[in-house]
């Protein structure tokens, strides 16, 4: 397993995992190839052109789109049995962590992936209870004929996704707690990050020193770094294709709530000359 740890603003960042062997889709747990199958079937939905199965999969896709991108990568990261399934020695060698040195204190790597693995653990269980503990009383909807139970199997997949996303946490809180990481600066993501920087930030120029340029990241306030065509340019640097989307979804939506805490301050002060 390889790690990648994407800043997407300055405040905020991805957290990525790529299996490294290529046959363990061969050794997927009975859950995870029920999984595979669901996606299958959606994608098969996904080709109808009208009805029922249409209105269904445009639903769905808002919805996961509305799925926080930090729940999409602990996602990513297997659970810690699987992991050892796939590798006996896991848990002895260290994981790759790529990141780009400009934009991300390398001595800060085990304080940001640690905040990333706990900061939402409560969160993922709670749900996770909720959403398994109300899908029985759905049962009904399952008497209609012809319509799939709706209700059912979106409050399964969604104490599902939680479940992963714990054990990804979890995961990754072991494997900081054991020191098992190691960073790796990537130049190809610092050249990238350095030409988004200077766009972003006001006084920071491309041809700056990276230690000047992580300065600047770091003294700045939370902008948002990349852009929506970078998405595919990061799944190309790191040769994770997967990673597309992964980072489209996390663009768009710190996009969308940087946009919304400016509003809200701008509201703010308006308020404020109003009732001054």
């Amino acid at each position: 397993m390889r790690l990648f740890l994407i800043p997407i603003s300055t405040r905020r960042a991805l957290i990525y995992a790529r299996p490294l062997r290529r046959d363990a889709a061969k050794e997927l747990s009975l859950l995870d190839k029920a999984t595979t199958k669901a996606a299958q079937t959606w994608a098969s939905w996904e080709e109808a052109e009208k009805g029922w199965k249409k209105h269904l999969v445009s639903w769905g896709n808002r919805v996961q789109q509305r799925i926080p991108f930090e729940e999409w990568g602990l996602k990513s990261i297997p659970s810690l049995n699987a992991q050892r399934r796939l590798d006996e020695t896991h848990g002895k060698n260290k994981i790759d962590v790529l990141f780009p040195g400009n934009s991300v204190r390398l001595d800060n790597i085990p304080t940001v992936l640690h905040t990333i693995a706990t900061e939402r653990q409560d969160l993922h269980r709670r749900k996770m209870w909720w959403s398994f503990g109300f899908a029985p009383i759905t049962a009904p909807f399952g008497l209609i004929p012809v319509i799939p139970n709706i209700p059912f199997f979106y409050l399964v997949y969604r104490g599902w996704s939680h479940w992963r996303a714990l054990n990804g946490a979890k995961h990754l809180e072991f494997i900081v707690d054991k020191k098992l990481l190691n960073p790796v600066p990537l130049p190809e993501l610092e050249s990238l990050y350095a030409k988004r920087t200077s766009h972003a930030l006001d006084d920071t120029e491309f041809e700056k020193p990276h230690s000047e340029i992580l300065e600047d990241v770091e003294q700045s306030d939370d902008r948002l770094l990349l852009k929506m065509p970078d998405a595919k340019k990061l799944a190309s640097i790191l040769e994770a294709p997967e990673l597309a989307l992964e980072a489209e979804r996390a663009i768009f939506q710190v996009g969308e709530q940087l946009k919304a805490q400016k509003e809200r301050a701008k509201e703010s002060q308006q308020n404020e000359k109003k009732n001054s």
